[in-house]
């Protein structure tokens, strides 16, 4: 794992409306790594990614990637430096088969991408959708459209990508393949800032973990650490 860091927080506060829901968030991940941000619901992690996505209405302190100040930058600059964003909620386009879903994800990456290309090495990774380009998007499995969500986002080849509670509402067999595709990710170099409520699985995935409490961090060690740590997982974690 390289020890240069490609995304850091520092001091991030952050509102929703008047609601004050980050409050001094400082973080970082590394080139290369993969984060686990953990904590209950309603802690803050899921603000946190979108703060860091420029989705916020309002948002202060330091958000770098890539030595870039990102808080001056609407979102859509940020995903030109190479930052991906899978929400929980997916957002599979109806009306679209799951190969022109994954062309949206071409729509505004960077020139010089190969469409076949690109389409046919994302259909040898995830292979429950190389199978289904055909299909409309919409009528796949819970599973299968987290898989098309993230396929979508990494077709445009980010420098790291957000992912947030992927496998909330999978079938077992399909949180199992995520995780094999997560590692697989992972040994390719590629750099995860994950938030999820499963714990335990996200832990066995990443080199790090965050715990997130009230818009603080809480607590930070490797995740081998935590995962070991019963006391502080009840602590900050259990539901």
């Amino acid at each position: 794992m390289a020890e240069t860091a490609l995304l850091e927080l520092d001091r991030v506060q952050a509102w929703y409306g008047a609601s004050h829901v980050l409050h001094g968030i400082s973080l970082r991940v590394n080139e290369g790594e993969v984060v686990a941000l953990v904590g209950r619901n309603g802690a803050g992690k899921t603000t946190t990614l979108r703060t860091v996505m420029g989705l916020m209405p309002k948002a202060e302190g330091r958000v770098r990637f890539a030595g870039q100040d990102l808080l001056p930058l609407p979102a859509h600059r940020r995903f030109h430096l190479g930052l991906a964003y899978v929400p929980e909620e997916r957002r599979i386009v109806p009306g679209l088969s799951v190969r022109e879903n994954l062309r949206l994800g071409l729509v505004a990456a960077k020139a010089g991408i190969d469409e076949r290309a690109a389409i046919a090495e994302i259909a040898e990774t995830f292979p429950r959708l190389r199978e289904r380009l055909d299909q409309e998007g919409v009528t796949l499995s819970g599973g299968e459209q987290q898989m098309l969500a993230i396929a979508r986002a990494l077709i445009a080849q980010p420098r790291m990508v957000l992912l947030d509670e992927p496998s909330e509402g999978i079938m077992p067999v399909l949180v199992e393949e995520m995780g094999v595709l997560f590692r697989r990710l992972r040994d390719q170099g590629k750099t995860l800032l994950l938030v999820e409520q499963n714990v335990e699985w996200a832990l066995r995935l990443a080199d790090r973990a965050v715990i997130i409490d009230q818009g603080e961090v809480v607590h930070e060690s490797s995740a081998a650490a935590l995962l070991a740590d019963k006391d502080i997982q009840d602590r900050y974690c259990a539901v």
